[in-house]
């Protein structure tokens, strides 16, 4: 979820007539929504069909009473069938008035974070016939061009004199797939499919989600370490009871969520509101981005605050 938030412009907050609300998963996608800066939403009040008016009604008094201080306080509260397309008509209509394409600037160095990543060679192709080596994700900003250079970091996990290290990859694009076909270049907004001509066997199975594509030479650095400015939340969420969030200790393992990489980490140290901390996995991210922390509670990790990276 915070992968795919990571990329969007805007959001449609779903949730159930015939559940209370707010259900501590709902609490959790709020939140993110919040710390990444996620601020165009529709809450969609879905499964209508199948309470009464009075249920429904309660309900809607429910996500007016859970969006009060968050970023869907103004936003419209839809009800929906989705089941049978009702009020479809004003979904959309709400989502082309509250959801605005926002202005690109083209010109400035493109960026894409790695959704997935495949080989689309089928088995027993013949050499000669097989093609490089599939990424998709969405463009963060910039242009992408067929033929253009590019760079993927952090890369594949290599061994250089017995350390296990990171490579970042050298690639060129040799297509560009948007919504139905092929496109000679491509633009934020949507997903997109780049072939390369990188080997097909470090694209398969997803390896290189979690990497940033651009033009070559243009990456930020490869953090093996990061330094963080923490927000904490005052709760741990998607738990089913509302957990306070102590501050962050030093030798305390992490997950850290960054654009749409996952990574574990050790706190070297904490003091005050700042927090050093080692990465199992190194991450690809812009001084000044938000990382998402959780910390293990119970038998799960569980959301507890953001960083932003000093």
């Amino acid at each position: 979820m915070l992968s795919g938030a990571a990329i969007m412009d805007g959001s449609l907050f779903v949730v159930s007539a015939n559940v209370k609300t707010p259900q501590a998963q709902d609490r959790e996608h709020m939140l993110a929504a919040q710390m990444i800066g996620l601020r165009n939403m529709i809450v969609v009040q879905n499964k209508i069909d199948v309470v009464d008016r009075a249920r429904a009604k309660t309900n809607y008094d429910e996500i007016r009473e859970f969006s009060k201080g968050t970023v869907a306080e103004h936003s419209p509260v839809i009800p929906v069938s989705a089941q049978h397309k009702l009020n479809m008509d004003v979904l959309i209509w709400a989502i082309q008035q509250k959801i605005p394409t926002p202005k690109r600037d083209q010109s400035v160095d493109s960026r894409m974070s790695v959704l997935r990543s495949f080989d689309v060679n089928r088995p027993g192709t013949e050499v000669e016939e097989l093609v490089g080596g599939v990424v998709g994700g969405s463009i963060v900003q910039g242009v992408f061009k067929k033929g253009d250079e590019i760079e993927i970091r952090p890369g594949i996990k290599t061994e250089s004199s017995g350390k296990v290290v990171y490579e970042s990859l050298i690639a060129r694009v040799g297509g560009l797939q948007a919504g139905d076909g092929d496109v000679k270049q491509a633009t934020p907004g949507g997903l997109v499919a780049v072939g390369t001509d990188l080997d097909p066997s470090v694209t398969k199975s997803d390896g290189l989600v979690g990497n940033v594509v651009g033009r070559t030479g243009t990456l930020p650095a490869t953090l093996e370490k990061v330094s963080l400015d923490v927000d904490l939340f005052e709760k741990a969420v998607g738990t089913e009871q509302l957990v306070t969030v102590q501050k962050i200790r030093s030798n305390e393992p992490l997950v850290l969520n960054a654009g749409t990489a996952v990574t574990s980490g050790m706190v070297l140290s904490a003091r005050e509101d700042i927090a050093d901390v080692s990465l199992k996995k190194p991450i690809c991210a812009e001084v000044g981005s938000k990382v998402a922390l959780s910390r293990r509670i119970g038998e799960s990790w569980r959301l507890i605050g953001f960083g932003t990276i000093r």
